[in-house]
């Protein structure tokens, strides 16, 4: 049940995990209940055997594995990918679906690695896809996928059984270009990020149009190419503001909250990695301004878990910045109602 109102209280950073040999340019993440991350690396799988796409991780930033990537020597190419662009998790956490953009399918695996099939077909007919993007699962364990160059949200079973389709090109409601992230949230309602529109989009599970969020720009609360999008228990929007280098944060009702620009501290994998380098690159790190390098650098998803901690991956930084949520739920003793013309006039 949605709260009457939230009491927030921050969202602070808490750390970062990766590092260039393992997560090298990461795109998305699931968060398992058990607490493990499973991410999606594009470039993983030119690291000769090191590591597959799919990284197999936690909080801590342990290497608990990979696959999805043999070796070059060996390599299985049903279970191999060309451009991985999402990771989602089915509702028993058991199965774990991955869309391939370059070869419009998806893929399927167990939580260990096992590989168990794939599907999908180029084309634009029903069922068929055209650069598969985000991936959503719903309470039904009916799976959403984001047919991009369709400009089209299709769903289907999890063994690939076409069920529907809605969307059309265009920019009115319920119509999309280029559309890139999708989530559901606990009401069973969909949030697409349209991409080329610059907006997120909340329809009904039939593709029925509910409401917008965001406008074309740079300001708080504007969009440019927004790529990814989530929605937390408390009803709360995420957006991937990809071509602005930032998440930004709604509430429910759309209105802006904040924004993430980054914060990254160095992680405990590149810390291990750096005291293994020469000499030469620590004091070239320790005389180089730390700044620029906080910050995201194209961002391709948001994910939150049920604990409150928000995951992005950082691009072409290699590495997944984490923060946490920090919010009390009030009911309607504890605030007035919301107010005609809202402001902010103490703390």
């Amino acid at each position: 049940m949605r709260p009457y109102a939230l009491l927030r209280a921050g969202f602070p950073y808490v750390k970062t995990i990766g590092e260039f040999m393992r997560m090298h340019f990461p795109v998305d993440v699931a968060p398992a209940n058990d607490g493990r991350l499973y991410v999606i690396a594009k470039g993983s799988m030119y690291t000769k055997g090191k590591s597959g796409p799919v990284l197999v991780t936690n909080i801590d930033d342990d290497d608990l594995g990979s696959f999805g990537w043999k070796s070059y020597e060996h390599i299985v190419p049903d279970a191999c990918f060309m451009w991985p662009m999402a990771i989602q998790l089915d509702v028993e956490q058991k199965q774990l679906y991955i869309s391939d953009s370059a070869c419009d399918r998806i893929s399927a695996f167990t939580t260990d690695g096992e590989y168990l099939g794939k599907w999908g077909e180029h084309g634009s007919g029903d069922g068929q896809i055209d650069r598969p993007a985000g991936l959503a699962i719903d309470a039904e364990d009916f799976l959403y996928i984001v047919d991009s160059m369709n400009h089209r949200i299709q769903k289907f079973t999890k063994d690939g059984r076409f069920i529907s389709k809605f969307g059309e090109f265009g920019d009115g409601p319920g119509q999309f270009n280029m559309p890139w992230g999708i989530s559901i949230d606990d009401q069973g309602f969909l949030y697409v990020a349209d991409w080329r529109n610059d907006r997120i989009q909340k329809l009904t599970a039939d593709g029925e149009f509910v409401s917008m969020i965001g406008t074309s720009g740079h300001e708080d609360g504007e969009l440019y190419r927004p790529s990814g999008v989530d929605v937390d228990a408390h009803g709360d929007v995420y957006v991937c503001d990809w071509g602005n280098n930032r998440v930004q944060l709604f509430a429910a009702d759309g209105h802006f909250v904040q924004k993430f620009v980054g914060d990254s501290s160095l992680s405990r994998a590149n810390l291990e990695r750096m005291l293994t380098r020469p000499a030469k690159l620590r004091r070239m790190r320790e005389t180089a301004p730390y700044e620029p390098e906080k910050y995201f650098a194209r961002p391709r998803s948001v994910r939150v878990d049920k604990q409150g901690y928000m995951y992005v991956p950082d691009y072409e930084h290699y590495r997944v910045q984490i923060y946490k949520k920090e919010a009390y739920p009030m009911d309607e003793t504890d605030m007035v109602p919301p107010f005609r013309v809202p402001t902010l006039n103490y703390m």
